[in-house]
Protein backbone atom coordinates (compact mmCIF):
# COMPACT_ATOMS: atom_id res chain seq x y z
CA UNK A 1 0.00 0.00 0.00
CA UNK A 2 1.12 3.41 -0.49
CA UNK A 3 -0.35 7.23 -0.50
CA UNK A 4 -1.01 7.42 -3.53
CA UNK A 5 -3.59 4.22 -3.41
CA UNK A 6 -5.13 5.75 -0.32
CA UNK A 7 -5.60 9.08 -1.70
CA UNK A 8 -7.46 7.69 -4.64
CA UNK A 9 -9.15 4.99 -2.46
CA UNK A 10 -10.51 8.24 -0.11
CA UNK A 11 -11.32 10.00 -3.36
CA UNK A 12 -13.62 7.40 -4.65
CA UNK A 13 -15.57 6.88 -1.27
CA UNK A 14 -16.29 10.48 -1.20
CA UNK A 15 -17.23 10.93 -4.66
CA UNK A 16 -18.91 6.95 -5.06
CA UNK A 17 -17.94 7.99 -8.60
CA UNK A 18 -14.55 6.51 -10.80
CA UNK A 19 -14.81 9.87 -12.82
CA UNK A 20 -15.43 12.80 -10.40
CA UNK A 21 -12.80 10.73 -8.16
CA UNK A 22 -10.39 10.74 -10.61
CA UNK A 23 -11.13 14.44 -11.76
CA UNK A 24 -10.50 15.40 -8.08
CA UNK A 25 -7.35 13.17 -7.90
CA UNK A 26 -6.11 14.80 -11.29
CA UNK A 27 -5.51 11.28 -12.79
CA UNK A 28 -7.29 9.28 -15.63
CA UNK A 29 -10.33 7.53 -15.21
CA UNK A 30 -8.39 4.52 -16.51
CA UNK A 31 -5.18 5.07 -14.00
CA UNK A 32 -7.38 5.30 -10.39
CA UNK A 33 -9.23 2.18 -11.48
CA UNK A 34 -6.13 0.53 -12.04
CA UNK A 35 -4.60 1.88 -9.04
CA UNK A 36 -7.73 0.31 -7.18
CA UNK A 37 -7.50 -2.42 -8.66
CA UNK A 38 -3.82 -3.07 -7.54
CA UNK A 39 -4.60 -1.93 -3.95
CA UNK A 40 -7.64 -5.14 -4.37
CA UNK A 41 -5.14 -7.66 -5.40
CA UNK A 42 -2.66 -6.78 -2.68
CA UNK A 43 -4.88 -7.11 -0.36
CA UNK A 44 -7.15 -9.93 -1.65
CA UNK A 45 -10.70 -8.61 -1.24
CA UNK A 46 -12.66 -5.75 -2.86
CA UNK A 47 -12.79 -2.68 -1.67
CA UNK A 48 -15.79 -1.37 -3.83
CA UNK A 49 -19.09 -2.90 -4.65
CA UNK A 50 -19.46 -1.65 -8.32
CA UNK A 51 -23.12 -1.21 -9.76
CA UNK A 52 -23.69 0.84 -13.37
CA UNK A 53 -25.03 3.87 -11.08
CA UNK A 54 -22.72 4.07 -7.69
CA UNK A 55 -20.12 2.68 -5.95
CA UNK A 56 -19.82 1.76 -2.60
CA UNK A 57 -17.44 0.42 0.35
CA UNK A 58 -17.44 -2.81 0.99
CA UNK A 59 -16.86 -3.90 4.86
CA UNK A 60 -13.19 -4.31 3.79
CA UNK A 61 -13.05 -0.84 2.16
CA UNK A 62 -14.83 0.73 5.32
CA UNK A 63 -12.50 -1.16 7.55
CA UNK A 64 -9.58 0.13 5.65
CA UNK A 65 -10.89 3.60 5.04
CA UNK A 66 -9.76 5.25 9.03
CA UNK A 67 -6.24 3.88 8.39
CA UNK A 68 -6.22 5.44 4.88
CA UNK A 69 -6.96 8.88 6.12
CA UNK A 70 -4.74 8.72 9.02
CA UNK A 71 -1.83 7.18 6.70
CA UNK A 72 -2.20 10.90 4.84
CA UNK A 73 -2.52 12.95 7.88
CA UNK A 74 0.82 11.74 9.33
CA UNK A 75 2.69 11.71 5.84
CA UNK A 76 0.95 15.60 5.87
CA UNK A 77 2.54 15.88 9.13
CA UNK A 78 5.99 14.92 8.62
CA UNK A 79 6.09 17.31 5.15
CA UNK A 80 5.12 20.14 7.22
CA UNK A 81 7.72 19.48 10.20
CA UNK A 82 10.14 19.02 7.53
CA UNK A 83 9.73 22.28 5.68
CA UNK A 84 9.06 23.81 8.82
CA UNK A 85 12.54 23.21 10.26
CA UNK A 86 14.02 24.26 7.20
CA UNK A 87 12.45 27.18 5.76
CA UNK A 88 12.08 30.04 8.57
CA UNK A 89 9.20 32.67 6.72
CA UNK A 90 8.01 35.35 8.12
CA UNK A 91 5.97 38.46 6.91
CA UNK A 92 2.33 39.25 6.69
CA UNK A 93 0.15 36.96 3.90
CA UNK A 94 -4.00 38.63 2.81
CA UNK A 95 -6.09 36.02 1.47
CA UNK A 96 -9.43 35.84 -0.04
CA UNK A 97 -12.03 33.36 -1.22
CA UNK A 98 -15.41 33.22 -2.60
CA UNK A 99 -17.55 30.60 -0.84
CA UNK A 100 -17.98 27.02 -1.18
CA UNK A 101 -15.18 26.98 -4.82
CA UNK A 102 -15.17 23.43 -4.46
CA UNK A 103 -11.32 22.88 -6.38
CA UNK A 104 -9.55 24.12 -2.81
CA UNK A 105 -10.50 23.66 0.98
CA UNK A 106 -9.72 27.29 1.99
CA UNK A 107 -9.95 26.27 5.76
CA UNK A 108 -7.51 23.29 5.09
CA UNK A 109 -4.88 25.34 3.24
CA UNK A 110 -4.61 28.04 5.64
CA UNK A 111 -4.21 25.26 8.51
CA UNK A 112 -1.47 23.83 6.28
CA UNK A 113 -0.15 26.84 5.62
CA UNK A 114 0.15 27.89 9.16
CA UNK A 115 1.71 24.52 10.42
CA UNK A 116 4.30 25.07 7.91
CA UNK A 117 5.02 28.62 8.44
CA UNK A 118 4.15 29.49 12.13
CA UNK A 119 5.72 32.79 11.88
CA UNK A 120 3.34 33.98 9.05
CA UNK A 121 0.79 36.26 10.71
CA UNK A 122 -2.28 35.29 8.42
CA UNK A 123 -5.40 37.63 7.03
CA UNK A 124 -8.34 35.79 5.55
CA UNK A 125 -11.38 37.59 3.46
CA UNK A 126 -14.44 35.59 2.14
CA UNK A 127 -15.77 37.90 -0.30
CA UNK A 128 -17.47 37.61 -4.06
CA UNK A 129 -15.56 37.10 -6.56
CA UNK A 130 -15.01 40.21 -8.25
CA UNK A 131 -14.25 42.22 -5.20
CA UNK A 132 -11.64 39.66 -4.32
CA UNK A 133 -10.40 40.79 -8.03
CA UNK A 134 -11.10 44.30 -7.33
CA UNK A 135 -8.82 44.02 -4.05
CA UNK A 136 -6.08 41.93 -5.55
CA UNK A 137 -5.76 44.25 -8.38
CA UNK A 138 -4.94 47.01 -5.70
CA UNK A 139 -2.20 45.21 -3.94
CA UNK A 140 -4.72 45.04 -0.94
CA UNK A 141 -5.68 41.28 -1.27
CA UNK A 142 -2.01 38.99 -1.70
CA UNK A 143 -3.83 35.55 -3.63
CA UNK A 144 -7.38 35.25 -4.00
CA UNK A 145 -9.36 32.08 -5.13
CA UNK A 146 -12.17 33.09 -7.22
CA UNK A 147 -14.79 31.37 -9.84
CA UNK A 148 -14.39 33.90 -12.62
CA UNK A 149 -12.27 33.61 -16.11
CA UNK A 150 -13.52 37.82 -16.19
CA UNK A 151 -11.97 40.90 -15.02
CA UNK A 152 -8.52 38.82 -14.34
CA UNK A 153 -6.45 40.83 -16.94
CA UNK A 154 -2.50 40.49 -16.64
CA UNK A 155 -3.17 39.25 -13.11
CA UNK A 156 -1.50 36.31 -12.69
CA UNK A 157 -3.50 33.55 -12.07
CA UNK A 158 -3.88 29.25 -11.91
CA UNK A 159 -6.69 27.63 -12.53
CA UNK A 160 -7.39 24.88 -9.96
CA UNK A 161 -10.76 23.21 -11.67
CA UNK A 162 -13.90 22.93 -14.44
CA UNK A 163 -16.90 21.69 -13.87
CA UNK A 164 -20.39 21.24 -15.58
CA UNK A 165 -23.54 23.59 -14.22
CA UNK A 166 -26.75 21.80 -12.89
CA UNK A 167 -30.31 23.02 -12.33
CA UNK A 168 -31.65 22.50 -8.63
CA UNK A 169 -35.51 22.51 -8.23
CA UNK A 170 -37.64 21.05 -5.22
CA UNK A 171 -38.82 17.64 -5.93
CA UNK A 172 -42.22 19.07 -6.58
CA UNK A 173 -41.40 21.48 -8.82
CA UNK A 174 -42.59 20.86 -12.18
CA UNK A 175 -39.34 21.00 -14.28
CA UNK A 176 -38.44 18.02 -11.85
CA UNK A 177 -41.45 15.80 -12.22
CA UNK A 178 -39.96 16.97 -16.33
CA UNK A 179 -36.65 15.38 -15.36
CA UNK A 180 -37.97 12.30 -14.82
CA UNK A 181 -39.16 11.79 -18.32
CA UNK A 182 -35.64 13.30 -20.12
CA UNK A 183 -32.64 12.98 -18.42
CA UNK A 184 -31.83 17.10 -19.20
CA UNK A 185 -34.11 20.30 -19.53
CA UNK A 186 -34.22 21.98 -22.34
CA UNK A 187 -33.36 25.90 -22.12
CA UNK A 188 -37.08 26.98 -23.69
CA UNK A 189 -38.08 25.32 -20.01
CA UNK A 190 -36.44 27.52 -18.04
CA UNK A 191 -38.27 30.97 -19.71
CA UNK A 192 -39.75 32.84 -17.08
CA UNK A 193 -39.11 30.92 -14.17
CA UNK A 194 -38.49 31.80 -10.53
CA UNK A 195 -34.76 31.82 -9.93
CA UNK A 196 -32.87 31.90 -6.40
CA UNK A 197 -29.28 33.39 -7.47
CA UNK A 198 -26.21 35.00 -5.59
CA UNK A 199 -25.18 38.35 -5.50
CA UNK A 200 -23.48 40.75 -8.80
CA UNK A 201 -19.94 40.09 -7.25
CA UNK A 202 -20.35 36.01 -7.54
CA UNK A 203 -18.64 34.35 -9.53
CA UNK A 204 -21.71 31.96 -10.45
CA UNK A 205 -24.16 35.14 -10.84
CA UNK A 206 -22.28 36.32 -14.17
CA UNK A 207 -21.97 33.04 -15.22
CA UNK A 208 -25.56 32.38 -15.19
CA UNK A 209 -26.79 35.79 -16.43
CA UNK A 210 -24.08 35.55 -19.72
CA UNK A 211 -25.50 31.49 -20.28
CA UNK A 212 -29.00 31.97 -20.01
CA UNK A 213 -29.37 35.42 -22.17
CA UNK A 214 -26.92 33.45 -25.05
CA UNK A 215 -29.98 30.78 -24.82
CA UNK A 216 -33.06 33.44 -24.95
CA UNK A 217 -33.74 32.42 -21.58
CA UNK A 218 -35.54 35.04 -19.91
CA UNK A 219 -35.98 34.61 -15.98
CA UNK A 220 -36.97 36.19 -12.60
CA UNK A 221 -34.44 36.57 -9.81
CA UNK A 222 -37.14 36.64 -7.17
CA UNK A 223 -34.01 35.86 -4.20
CA UNK A 224 -31.27 37.28 -4.17
CA UNK A 225 -28.62 35.80 -1.59
CA UNK A 226 -25.10 35.91 -0.75
CA UNK A 227 -24.48 32.37 0.96
CA UNK A 228 -24.71 28.85 -0.35
CA UNK A 229 -26.84 27.51 2.07
CA UNK A 230 -29.25 29.88 2.06
CA UNK A 231 -29.83 29.41 -1.69
CA UNK A 232 -30.16 25.71 -0.80
CA UNK A 233 -32.97 26.33 1.51
CA UNK A 234 -34.67 28.93 -0.89
CA UNK A 235 -34.48 26.62 -2.93
CA UNK A 236 -36.07 23.73 -0.79
CA UNK A 237 -38.92 25.65 0.14
CA UNK A 238 -40.01 26.32 -3.24
CA UNK A 239 -39.35 29.70 -3.86
CA UNK A 240 -37.49 29.06 -7.20
CA UNK A 241 -35.16 26.91 -9.25
CA UNK A 242 -30.83 27.57 -9.07
CA UNK A 243 -28.38 27.09 -11.29
CA UNK A 244 -25.44 26.21 -9.21
CA UNK A 245 -21.89 24.18 -10.10
CA UNK A 246 -21.69 20.26 -9.84
CA UNK A 247 -20.00 20.05 -6.31
CA UNK A 248 -22.79 22.77 -4.50
CA UNK A 249 -25.87 19.94 -6.27
CA UNK A 250 -23.76 17.47 -4.15
CA UNK A 251 -23.40 19.35 -0.63
CA UNK A 252 -25.84 17.21 2.16
CA UNK A 253 -27.70 20.28 2.42
CA UNK A 254 -29.15 19.53 -1.01
CA UNK A 255 -30.34 16.21 -0.46
CA UNK A 256 -33.98 15.97 -1.08
CA UNK A 257 -33.12 18.11 -4.32
CA UNK A 258 -33.56 17.06 -7.54
CA UNK A 259 -30.12 17.78 -9.49
CA UNK A 260 -31.12 18.00 -13.41
CA UNK A 261 -28.35 18.44 -16.00
CA UNK A 262 -28.28 20.94 -18.46
CA UNK A 263 -28.20 20.64 -22.07
CA UNK A 264 -24.13 20.35 -23.19
CA UNK A 265 -24.50 23.72 -24.82
CA UNK A 266 -24.48 25.20 -21.42
CA UNK A 267 -21.41 27.48 -22.61
CA UNK A 268 -18.32 28.09 -20.33
CA UNK A 269 -18.00 25.83 -17.19
CA UNK A 270 -17.69 26.64 -13.71
CA UNK A 271 -13.73 27.88 -13.34
CA UNK A 272 -11.84 28.36 -10.49
CA UNK A 273 -8.84 29.95 -9.96
CA UNK A 274 -6.31 30.73 -8.16
CA UNK A 275 -5.20 34.41 -8.49
CA UNK A 276 -2.09 36.41 -7.48
CA UNK A 277 -1.10 40.26 -6.82
CA UNK A 278 0.47 42.06 -9.12
CA UNK A 279 4.17 41.46 -9.47
CA UNK A 280 5.12 44.80 -7.80
CA UNK A 281 2.73 43.87 -4.88
CA UNK A 282 4.33 40.24 -4.31
CA UNK A 283 5.03 39.55 -0.95
CA UNK A 284 7.50 36.08 -0.11
CA UNK A 285 4.28 34.43 1.97
CA UNK A 286 2.24 34.56 -1.08
CA UNK A 287 5.11 32.20 -2.76
CA UNK A 288 4.76 29.79 -0.38
CA UNK A 289 1.24 29.76 -0.50
CA UNK A 290 1.17 28.88 -4.04
CA UNK A 291 3.56 26.10 -3.24
CA UNK A 292 1.66 24.46 -0.99
CA UNK A 293 -1.31 24.46 -3.56
CA UNK A 294 0.94 22.78 -6.11
CA UNK A 295 1.83 20.39 -3.22
CA UNK A 296 -1.51 19.74 -2.98
CA UNK A 297 -1.72 18.98 -6.25
CA UNK A 298 -4.51 21.51 -6.91
CA UNK A 299 -2.96 23.25 -9.72
CA UNK A 300 -4.32 22.09 -13.35
CA UNK A 301 -3.26 25.43 -15.25
CA UNK A 302 -1.07 28.48 -14.84
CA UNK A 303 -1.45 31.59 -16.74
CA UNK A 304 1.50 34.05 -15.48
CA UNK A 305 1.26 37.55 -17.20
CA UNK A 306 3.62 40.26 -16.36
CA UNK A 307 1.95 43.08 -14.19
Amino acid sequence: MDLRQMEYLLAVAEERHFTRAAELAGISQSGLSSAIRNLEKELGTPLFDRTTRRVELTEAGLALLPYARQMLADATQARDAVIKASQEVTGFLRIGAEQCLGFVDVADLLERFHRRHPRVETHFTQAGSQDLIALTRAGEIDVAFVATTKHLGALPHRILGREPLMLLAAPDHPLAARASVRPEVPWDALDGEDFIDFTGAWGIRELNDETLAMHGVHRRVRCTVNDVHTLLDLVTRGLGVAIVPRHVAAKPQAVGLRMVALPPTAGPSWVVSAVSAPHDHVAAPSTHLLELLADLGATTETHLHAG
